[in-house]
């Protein structure tokens, strides 16, 4: 009983993440001009959410390039999820990487927080070239928002 609860507790908050992520997403396909930019950032503590959430991102980037061809997309992650994308992580987290090689081909880059790497012992070097490395990813989102840039939270929150 208790599993199936807790089971009911991550489907149902997996599918708020998803409407609030879709309706904003929605939102943006629905006027009449793109704006500046859309990063999308997720920070969390679920060592496991860019199973879920690249994947996510990657139909979002599709649809919104449908749209705004030339519309400038990015991707922050900056909690414990980016450390499925360390070089040593290729193997277990297999499609996320190779989900997030794609995005950098469709010129979507993929940043992570040295700073939180750092905290946590792994350096940049850690990271394959198709991630960028950001010195922190919070900053990383500020910046992206000072250039005009959309915010989409993708969290599990």
């Amino acid at each position: 009983m208790r599993a199936r609860l807790f089971f009911l507790f991550i489907i149902s908050s997996f599918a708020s993440v998803v409407i609030a992520s879709d309706s904003k997403v929605q939102e943006i396909l629905s006027s009449a001009k793109a704006p500046s930019g859309v990063v999308f950032e997720i920070a969390g503590s679920d060592p496991v959410a860019l199973k879920w959430a690249i994947p996510r991102i990657k139909k979002y980037v599709v649809r919104l390039r449908e749209k705004f061809p030339k519309m400038e997309l990015a991707v922050v992650t900056h909690g414990r999820e980016q450390f499925a994308l360390q070089k040593s992580n290729s193997s277990e987290y297999k499609k996320v990487h190779d989900e997030v090689k794609l995005l950098a081909g469709a010129d979507v880059p993929v940043h992570i927080c040295q700073t939180f790497a750092g905290w946590s012992g792994v350096d940049p070097e850690d990271f394959p070239d198709y991630v960028s490395v950001s010195a922190t990813g919070p900053q990383q989102v500020s910046d992206y928002l000072e250039l005009g840039y959309t915010l989409i939270k993708i969290s599990a929150h």
